[in-house]
C-alpha cells in the first residue's frame, strides 16, 4: 500500500489533532479529522459561534498567530482533498475491521460516531490507522453548596466567554488549583465581570522548589508574568494557599466562604472570609481522556494512555497525541501531533520516520514534558480537601450519591477500591458515567484513581448499537 492510497482517522480537531493531521496529509497520507464541535481549534482555540459575527476574536486567545497558520494550513489540505473535516461527530468506539492490509502487518479501523447536535445519526469512517487525540476533561473536587446554580467549571466558564461571548455572572470568584485559573480570570475580568478573587490552593514556596525547571521554560514563565499584570491592572485579589470550603445560597449562589490553608491542608482557624458573588468557577486541574483507548486495548499509565518516543500506543495501527496522553497544554499538543503525523506518514509506507522531520517537536516535547511534571508538583489538589466535605454533600449529581454514603461503603460495607464503592452506592452509574465524580469518589474512599474501562465512550442508543454491525461509509 503506498502512502497515497493510507487513509487516517484523526479523532479530535485541538492542537494535538490539528498538528497531526497536517503533518500527515503533508507527506500524502489521505486524512478524516473527526470532532464533536462544529469548528476546528479544541478547548484551547474555540471559536465565536459563527452567528454572533465577533469581531475581535483574537482577543479571547493566547496564541492567536498559531491558531492563524493551523486555521489556513487546514483550508488548504481541505480544498486539495487531503483532508476532511467531519464536524458534530461524537465517537463513541473504535473497531478493529481487520480488513486493511498495511505493511505493518495491522488490520483497519472503524470509528464509530453519532452524527448532529442531536448525537443521533449513526456514522462510521473506515481507516487504515487511527490517532486518538480526544484532548482532557476537567477535575472538580466537591465541597459543601458546589450543586448551586452559579457554580461553573473553569474551563466551562471559559468555554461559555470564547464560545458564545456570554459571561457566567456579573460577580465572579475564580478557585481551585492549576494554570487554567489565571486566563479564567484574566478573560472574565477584560469581559467586565467583577473578579473578587482569585482562590489558589498551591503553596508559593512550591514554585521556588521547582524553579530550575520552571525557569527552563522562559516563554512560559513571561505568559504568566502577563497574566499577573493584567490581575493587577483589573485589581483582582490573589489569595495563594485558600481554598473555597464551602458555598452558600438558597435557589441560586450569592456567597462563597474561603479560608486560608496551612501547610498539610487543613484549614488555619479564624481565616474564613464570606466573599459575596454570583459566580464561582472552580477547577482543580485536568484529566486525560482514556475511554477510546482503553476499549481499543491500549496501555494506560495511571490515568494516561501510553506512547513510545514516536507517539505510537501499544496497539498497531494506533497512535495518541495532546492530552490524552498526559496534560502539557496546548504547546506540548502541536509538538506530540507533529511527531505522530510525520510517524504515521512513514509507517503506512513501510517505512522509518526521518529523525529530521521531526527533530524540533523532539526537543520541543521533551523540555515541555519537564516543564508540565513541574506544574503538576506545583499544582496538586490540597491533600486534606476530603476531611472538609461534609456527609450530606452530593458527590455523584448524576445519581445524587453522597459523601455520607460513599463512606458507608468503604467503613460499614467494606468497599476497597472505586469498582466496589460503585456497586454499593451507584456513584459513577448516571449518565456521565463517573467523569465528574471519579475522582472525589476515589479520594473520598482512599483509594487510587485507576481508569474506568468502559466500552463505549458515551451513551448510544440502542437503535444505534442494533444496527452498528453493518458499517456503512460516511
Amino acid at each position: 500500500m503506498t502512502a497515497e492510497r493510507a487513509h487516517l482517522a484523526v479523532i479530535g480537531a485541538g492542537p494535538a489533532g490539528l498538528a497531526a493531521a497536517l503533518a500527515a496529509a503533508g507527506r500524502g497520507v489521505r486524512v478524516t479529522l473527526i470532532d464533536s464541535a462544529a469548528r476546528a481549534g479544541g478547548q484551547f482555540y474555540r471559536q465565536p459561534t459563527a452567528g454572533l459575527r465577533a469581531r475581535r476574536p483574537r482577543a479571547l486567545h493566547h496564541g492567536w498567530r498559531t491558531w492563524e497558520r493551523l486555521s489556513r494550513a487546514l483550508a488548504l489540505q481541505m480544498e486539495a482533498g487531503t483532508i476532511t473535516h467531519l464536524t458534530d461527530h461524537h465517537v463513541w468506539l473504535v473497531d478493529r475491521s481487520g480488513t486493511a492490509h498495511l505493511p505493518t502487518g495491522t488490520g483497519g479501523f472503524v470509528v464509530h460516531a453519532l452524527r448532529g447536535r442531536l448525537q443521533e445519526e449513526p456514522g462510521t469512517v473506515r481507516a487504515d490507522a487511527v490517532l486518538l487525540a480526544t484532548g482532557g476533561y476537567e477535575k472538580v473536587l466537591p465541597f459543601p453548596g458546589w450543586t448551586l446554580p452559579g457554580v461553573v467549571t473553569a474551563g466551562g466558564a471559559q468555554a461559555m466567554l470564547k464560545g458564545t461571548l456570554v459571561v457566567p455572572g456579573r460577580r465572579a470568584v475564580v478557585a481551585g488549583t492549576g494554570p487554567l485559573l489565571l486566563p479564567v480570570a484574566t478573560g472574565l475580568a477584560a469581559a467586565g465581570v467583577e473578579v473578587a478573587a482569585l482562590v489558589e490552593s498551591a503553596d508559593p514556596r512550591a514554585f521556588l522548589r521547582r524553579a530550575g525547571a520552571l525557569a527552563a521554560e522562559p516563554g512560559k514563565a513571561a505568559e504568566g508574568a502577563g497574566y499577573a499584570a493584567r490581575l493587577l491592572r483589573n485589581r483582582v485579589p490573589l489569595r495563594m494557599r485558600h481554598a473555597v470550603v464551602e458555598a452558600h445560597g438558597e435557589e441560586r449562589l450569592d456567597a462563597v466562604t474561603v479560608a486560608a490553608l496551612d501547610a498539610d491542608g487543613h484549614v488555619r482557624p479564624g481565616t474564613e472570609r464570606r466573599i459575596p458573588c454570583d459566580t464561582l468557577a472552580v477547577g482543580h486541574g485536568m484529566l486525560p481522556h482514556t475511554d477510546l483507548a482503553d476499549a481499543l486495548g491500549c496501555r494506560v499509565e495511571g490515568v494516561r494512555v501510553h506512547v513510545d518516543e514516536e507517539q505510537r500506543t501499544d496497539v498497531p495501527g494506533v497512535w495518541a497525541a495532546g492530552e490524552t496522553t498526559g496534560v502539557g497544554g496546548a504547546a506540548l499538543s502541536l509538538a506530540e501531533g507533529h511527531i505522530a503525523g510525520h510517524s504515521i506518514a512513514a509507517r503506512l509506507r513501510g517505512a522509518e520516520p526521518d529523525p529530521r522531520d521531526r527533530s524540533a517537536a523532539t526537543r520541543s516535547r521533551t523540555r515541555l514534558r519537564a516543564f508540565s511534571a513541574a506544574l503538576d508538583a506545583v499544582y496538586a489538589p490540597p491533600a486534606r480537601w476530603a476531611e472538609r466535605v461534609t456527609d450530606d454533600t452530593v458527590v455523584c449529581r448524576c445519581e445524587e450519591v453522597t459523601a455520607g454514603t460513599v463512606r458507608a461503603a468503604v467503613d460499614e460495607l467494606g468497599a476497597g477500591d472505586v469498582r466496589t464503592v460503585k456497586l454499593l452506592s451507584r456513584a459513577g452509574m448516571g449518565w456521565c458515567q463517573g467523569r465528574m465524580c471519579e475522582p472525589a469518589v476515589a479520594g473520598l474512599a482512599g483509594c487510587e484513581q485507576t481508569p474506568a474501562r468502559r466500552l463505549l465512550a458515551r451513551p448510544v442508543p440502542l437503535g444505534v448499537l442494533a444496527a452498528a454491525g453493518e458499517p456503512t461509509d460516511d
